[in-house]
């Protein structure tokens, strides 16, 4: 197939079209990629049962050699003829195994078991593989650019109009700020997004045929193994409870919002008569198919375009937290377009950390455009000072100064100068309060400290983060069946009649199960 011959733009222009960010995302958020976490989904249930005794290891090794060996094009043919895509995922390892093995191939699920769960899992490891490394690639370039121009005075706007100044490390700064805790925000949706092995309607019915008493506990056991936990409260209707998955939407949205907002103001700070800051572009670059000198910010631009695209998709995810009863379809083709929206996200956050580190900053401009209007940004340090001396109706006495140094063409200063009383206060004012007068550059607070501090913290925070999803992707590399021994005891130990608290519920804080993890696997590699 020719990837010219796709409807999608997200496939011929963007995911497609550069071929080391597709292998990246490729086995996460392809159809090729689902099927393979369904696969780890369904496998996991039988190691559950080899564990148990409940089918030989003849009979369980049959069946993960043949789910090994499905394809998703095999199940897509079988599908047209069960219109089920679970179903024909069913009979595909069937055909594969003896008829006793295949007896225990998807025993006790449901189709949302399945896919429910592998839609968490994938997506869990695609933000922990892919999606926060990235946005800490991203939250590392603006550290660096807000440390290295944290004393670069620029004039603040507000409105589209001149303000007061601040330095341009201080405005990234805030970006800084803004984007680490929306990664903060979506890593705690990362950890929240959970699994089921609950049935056709949540209730365990079909499990509880074989566990009357300790169902609850053998859903905790499957999902184990997948590093996942169920939802807190171990209750679920056909399909996982929709906010998880509603919450990561969310959080990728936001998180998008803050790309989309520095893109715009870096394309503004772009435009001629500003001219703070410029892309770096290859020489052969074109800007304009009839005007050879242009040199747009398309980088920009096109992720402003493509937030425009997929913002509206958080829509979707809050119509989709609506389903019927226990379950209906509707849900059903709107969800598949999911993968899309962290996959234009990825994108963009990766495009725009390039565009990031080829921005070449103008100081000279940004020097130009604050003493353009210096004679009227002087006007709140003006009143500011003035009121601390005393002067009464300081505020509005520089707001009739300010108007009328517009109307008559002079300086806000040079009539203060010819004022008595004003030039009163000003004489009693400290040496640097007077020098922010004569050069409002030096009107910029606290922005270079600011700057700095937000900085040192966020440097601290990607670092423990990095540290933190690569344990995790090793502690949960290395799962082994012996680590649920617990479980196994615990669950059999119930079923022979050990009593559980009324109120019991095994859904555990998925980070601290990690952390066992983790702690487990140290004592292991050190012999203890």
């Amino acid at each position: 197939m020719n990837i010219y011959d796709l409807v999608n733009p997200m496939d011929f222009r963007y995911y497609g079209a550069e071929p080391g960010f597709f292998e990246r995302l490729q086995p996460y958020v392809s159809e090729t990629g689902f099927f393979e976490y369904q696969r780890r989904v369904e496998t996991a249930l039988i190691l559950a049962f080899r564990e148990l005794a409940w089918c030989s290891s003849k009979h369980a090794d049959e069946i993960l050699s043949a789910f090994n060996s499905v394809t998703a094009a095999e199940v897509y043919e079988e599908e047209r003829h069960t219109g089920h895509i679970v179903r024909a995922l069913v009979n595909c390892v069937a055909r594969k195994v003896s008829a006793e093995a295949g007896n225990y191939i998807h025993l006790f699920l449901t189709s949302n078991d399945t896919t429910d769960t592998a839609t968490s899992l994938r997506f869990q490891e695609l933000l922990r593989d892919v999606v926060l490394p990235d946005l800490l690639d991203l939250l590392e370039t603006l550290i660096r650019s807000a440390e290295q121009h944290a004393d670069t005075p620029q004039i603040g706007r507000t409105h589209g109009q001149h303000a007061v100044p601040i330095t341009f490390g201080f405005a990234i700064a805030l970006y800084v700020d803004r984007l680490g805790g929306r990664i903060r925000m979506l890593e705690a949706s990362r950890q929240n997004l959970r699994g089921k092995i609950a049935g056709a309607v949540g209730a365990y019915n079909a499990l509880s045929l074989q566990l009357p008493r300790a169902a609850v506990l053998f859903e905790k056991l499957v999902l184990s193994y997948l590093g996942m936990q169920p939802a807190p409260g171990s209750i679920a209707s056909q399909i996982v409870q929709p906010e998880f998955i509603t919450d990561m939407g969310y959080a990728i949205q936001s998180c998008f919002s803050v790309l989309a907002n520095l893109a715009d103001d870096i394309r503004h700070l772009c435009r001629s008569e500003i001219a703070e800051v410029q892309e770096e572009q290859s020489a052969d670059a074109v800007g304009s198919s009839t005007m050879p000198h242009k040199v747009n910010p398309k980088n920009f631009e096109n992720i402003k375009s493509l937030w425009k695209a997929y913002m509206p998709r958080m829509t979707t995810l809050f119509m989709d937290q609506i389903s019927e009863h226990q379950r209906d379809l509707t849900n059903s083709a709107s969800q598949r377009f999911l993968p899309e929206l962290l996959t234009a996200f990825d994108y963009c956050t990766v495009r725009l950390n390039r565009a990031m580190r080829s921005v070449r900053v103008n100081q000279q401009a940004m020097v130009r455009n604050l003493g353009a209007n210096k004679e009227q940004i002087v006007a709140e340090p003006l009143y500011i000072l003035l009121a601390l001396q005393g002067c009464p109706n300081a505020y509005e006495r520089v707001r009739k100064l300010a108007r009328e140094a517009r109307e008559r063409g002079k300086a806000i200063m040079e009539l203060v100068r010819q004022d008595p009383e004003l030039r009163g206060y000003i004489s009693k004012m400290r040496p640097e309060q007077q020098q922010v007068l004569e050069d409002p550059a030096k009107y910029t607070g606290q922005s270079s400290s600011r700057a700095l501090a937000v900085c040192e913290h966020w440097r601290r925070e990607t670092e423990q983060l990095r540290a933190y999803l690569a344990q995790e992707k090793a502690a949960l590399s290395s799962l082994k069946p012996d680590r649920f021994e617990r479980h196994y005891n615990k669950l059999r130990n119930v079923e022979q009649g050990e009593p559980l608290p009324r109120a019991f519920c095994p859904a555990e804080d998925r980070r601290l199960f990690v952390e066992h993890c983790k702690q487990e696997a140290s004592e292991k590699s050190s012999g203890r």
